[in-house]
């Protein structure tokens, strides 16, 4: 596995890609709600993801992953984030991950460019399922919420 000493790169710098997020996040545009959370919150979650990327990737456990993620979407809802911005929060993080491995990563030889074509794949499917979990648990709390109100 190539990709393996790059996981490593992005698991040692996780504070330093976290604080380019935080910094995105707080400058951002179309961010407005999310900007307002506190700011350890947003850190301790881009941390906690990047920190142990390997883990997660390697474990296969998407039981986990999926209870994580459900839980942080009906987070979200409870703290009325729209859900674009949850979502965007995790494309910030995915994005400075790849920018960080493109700046510091492995020489551009072949064996290198492979390296964080197959490492940009294997983060591609783990965001996907992030948002996918995000997305579901957002749901579940708004649907709660509905048939609160009938």
């Amino acid at each position: 596995m190539l990709s393996g000493s790059l996981i490593h790169l992005i698991e040692v710098h996780h504070k330093e890609i976290t604080g380019r997020t935080i910094r995105e996040i707080a400058r951002h545009p179309d961010l407005v709600h999310l900007r307002t959370l506190p700011e350890a919150e947003l850190r301790e979650r881009s941390q906690d993801l990047l920190e142990h990327l390997g883990d997660w990737l390697t474990s296969g456990s998407e039981e986990e992953l999926a209870r994580q993620q459900e839980a942080i979407g009906i987070t979200r809802f409870e703290q009325n984030i729209p859900l674009h911005e949850a979502v965007r929060a995790l494309c910030l993080i995915k994005y400075n991950l790849i920018d960080f491995v493109e700046e510091h990563g492995l020489p551009k030889d072949p064996i290198g460019l492979y390296a964080e074509e197959e490492l940009e794949h294997r983060v591609g499917q783990f965001f996907d399922l992030l948002i996918i979990h995000l997305v579901r648990g957002y749901e579940l709390a708004w649907h709660r919420a509905a048939q609160a109100v009938v």
